[in-house]
């Protein structure tokens, strides 16, 4: 859940919201590398079942994808990082212009 709390955090420090739709899952380093996580498999599936259309993960849990079925693939979109400031970066709403 490390990836999960650094978004939220940069949220709340940023005032953008983290898009709709989507779940992230990944450790992260304290030099800001986002590491492989467990139970791959069974967290997608989660999403799934819960109306997840973009999943965020870790970039070393690619190879972990031939354990999904095809249909989910087909349904979702899968973003794979390896740096928790590029997923900080596409999570997060883009920040409103004032007018």
């Amino acid at each position: 859940a490390g990836i999960t709390m650094a978004v939220a955090l940069a949220s709340l420090a940023t005032g953008r919201r983290v898009k709709d739709k989507i779940a992230m899952t990944g450790e992260i380093t304290l030099r800001g590398q986002v590491m492989a996580i467990g139970g791959l498999k069974e967290k997608v599936l989660a999403a799934y079942r819960h109306g997840i259309k973009t999943v965020v993960l870790p970039m070393d849990n690619k190879k972990d994808m031939v354990d999904i079925p095809p249909e989910i693939k087909k349904a979702m979109t899968f973003k794979f990082f390896d740096d928790a400031y590029d997923v900080i970066r596409f999570a997060l709403e883009p920040k409103k212009q004032r007018s």
